[in-house]
């Protein structure tokens, strides 16, 4: 699992030069844990890692050069990616 958020973290830092690594992180786990946890209560059956990282990428596709802009006005993530710090 580990390997596949520090996939996803590279590859919205790529994608989006206005996050640090860190900030990065912290929108992969939240992004996943938001799509698990919508999914369920949706009440939808689990499909597993494959599905959630799939859906991630598309989002990072579409939306990971404007992630930085959407922090600020959300106030449920502000708090979250305040932070720089980064641990694997």
């Amino acid at each position: 699992m580990q390997t596949i958020i520090d996939a996803l973290t590279y590859q919205l830092l790529e994608k989006n030069d206005q996050l640090s690594a860190a900030k990065a992180r912290a929108w992969i786990e939240l992004l996943w844990s938001d799509f698990e946890s919508s999914y369920a209560r949706a009440g939808y059956e689990y499909k597993g890692a494959a599905v959630t990282e799939m859906v991630i990428k598309k989002w990072i596709e579409s939306y990971g050069q404007q992630l930085h802009e959407f922090a600020g006005s959300n106030e449920k993530y502000k708090h979250l990616l305040e932070t720089d710090d980064f641990f694997h």
